[in-house]
């Protein structure tokens, strides 16, 4: 499936999501607002997937919204202005709620709402070159998607607050020390090294991976009770699945779990054993 505003390939059992508007250093397209969720549903449902990466087409990730389309905002009634940013954030909301692993690979910058894209994603792996920025203010407005909440995971509200109110580039090692990116790649190899994180994800237990993200999700907002409790309501279905079995007889075999065959039983429509 290729979509206006973008592609889509595989790589062994990893998706990858490409937005393409290079011309615009893959601002965000209106095309994207349907065709990323889409995508994302579709790889959610394809047993032979176990991981997504999104990336930019070219050498930036994404310089967020068209300023061109919201330049025109203002005619708008408050009410029609607020449904345009609920799209992106149906994007954002997809991105969270995408049962499979997503990791962003971000080379040249992720920027406005580019940054929140990049941020929504489970992982973010980064060339060393690369950089961020809250870029709302320079152009007069607050920013949306998301950000302050995913960055005030790990910064205090003091760094948060000047790098909104300055809207600075900030080197991708910044964040990277911060705990925001995962992984500094040396420039232009960006995307190779998101693969292999996605390959050792994909190759884990999709059902648990697609458990371990919810508990992570959660984690930051939940009380010790409500975590424990969902821990253990998921850990109850984990012990159910096939991959437990899997898992657990591989630990006893001193052997590798396969859990790839697993996958692709189910791809191919096979009961599984």
């Amino acid at each position: 499936m290729n979509a206006p505003g973008l592609m889509m390939r595989t790589d062994g059992a990893v998706r990858i999501l490409v937005n393409s508007n290079p011309a615009a250093k893959n601002a965000i397209t209106p095309a994207l607002y349907d065709a990323l969720p889409a995508a994302l549903e579709q790889a959610a449902q394809d047993p032979a997937i176990g991981a997504i990466v999104l990336v930019g087409d070219g050498d930036f990730f994404c310089a967020g919204g068209d300023l061109r389309q919201l330049a025109t905002r203002r005619a708008l009634a408050p009410d029609e202005r607020r449904a345009k940013v609920e799209r992106l954030h149906d994007l954002v909301r997809a991105l969270r709620a995408c049962p499979k692993p997503v990791i962003a690979a971000v080379e040249g910058g992720a920027a406005g709402a580019g940054l929140s894209l990049a941020l929504a994603c489970d992982m973010v792996v980064a060339a060393d070159d690369a950089f961020f920025s809250m870029a709302y203010v320079k152009v007069g407005l607050s920013p949306d998607g998301g950000a302050t909440a995913f960055l005030s995971r790990c910064m205090s509200r003091q760094l948060l607050t000047e790098l909104c109110l300055l809207g600075e580039r900030v080197p991708a090692a910044r964040l990277y020390a911060l705990g925001a990116v995962n992984r500094l790649a040396a420039p232009g190899q960006a995307l190779a090294e998101a693969l292999a994180l996605a390959a050792r994800v994909a190759a884990g237990p999709v059902n648990a991976n697609g458990r371990i993200k919810v508990l992570c999700e959660n984690a930051g907002a939940a009380s010790l009770d409500e975590q424990l409790d969902l821990e253990a309501a998921l850990m109850v279905q984990s012990q159910g699945d096939d991959e437990a079995q899997e898992g657990i007889a591989a630990f006893f075999d001193k052997r590798a779990p396969a859990f790839a065959a697993l996958r692709g039983a189910a791809a191919a429509g096979r009961p599984q054993e």
